[in-house]
């Protein structure tokens, strides 16, 4: 299960964990928050982009293996997740 994305093939069968996020800026600090999280407090913080994080990392491992696409756009961000959800879908 290879899906074809801007940042080269990610084989989907060696996956984790596969979640969305945003990233945010709020006094100084950047971290990523989930999307239910930035839906209630967007006028708390500077929402910077979207990312969708495939995370290849085996559990209990300290060094991550991830990658990470990034959006400008939550539509953006809903398209990709919508392409990736195929490859799993029977």
């Amino acid at each position: 299960m290879i899906y074809k994305s801007k940042v080269g093939d990610i084989d989907l069968s060696k996956l984790t964990r596969l979640y969305p996020a945003a990233v945010v800026e709020m006094q100084g600090e950047v971290a990523e928050m989930s999307l239910e999280w930035i839906e209630t407090n967007e006028d708390k913080v500077n929402l910077k982009e979207y990312i969708l994080v495939f995370d290849f990392t085996p559990l209990k491992e300290e060094v991550k293996d991830k990658k990470v696409l990034h959006f400008q756009t939550k539509d953006e961000l809903v398209q990709t997740m919508t392409e990736v959800a195929q490859f799993f879908q029977d």
